[in-house]
């Protein structure tokens, strides 16, 4: 991957409706070449796919919670039975595996403190295996990039 590939992703991070007439102008390519790189970053796995950034409060969803998981156990069976049962619940947008106290780092989002304590009594404590919850509410965002660093 070269200069030219990074400003491509890049463009393409911050809007992936770029045609690819623009896409190869913002990067100082004729269109040929541009669409070339573009199917082979795709076929290289780097891109992943396309989508669309939705406002996640216009949506309904306007409570972000980060929600800490411990484990009782940390054997196979139940590392599986966990991960697989959080890939299969939406409100569950982000599910990071962990060092430190926790074993997973969740990002959580709810229509309301009502609904995320419905979620948890609901669904959380379904999954077989938690020990622990610990939550913590976002009451602002700071930054969110929709770019990885272009260097």
């Amino acid at each position: 991957m070269d200069k030219i590939d990074r400003k491509i992703l890049h463009e393409l991070q911050l809007n992936g409706r770029l045609s690819n007439q623009e896409l190869a102008q913002r990067v100082n390519l004729s269109p040929s070449p541009c669409l070339r790189r573009v199917r082979r970053l795709e076929q290289e796995g780097l891109i992943r796919g396309y989508t669309a950034l939705v406002d996640q409060k216009a949506y309904g969803y306007p409570i972000t919670v980060f929600t800490r998981i411990t484990l009782e156990r940390h054997d196979t069976e139940t590392v599986q039975k966990f991960e697989s049962r959080v890939k299969e619940i939406d409100e569950i947008v982000d599910c990071f595996l962990m060092t430190g106290q926790r074993d997973y780092l969740l990002r959580v989002v709810a229509t309301s403190l009502e609904g995320y304590e419905r979620f948890v009594r609901d669904t959380l404590h379904t999954i077989p295996g938690i020990g622990s919850i610990d939550t913590s509410f976002a009451y602002g965002v700071v930054k969110h990039a929709p770019a990885l660093p272009s260097h």
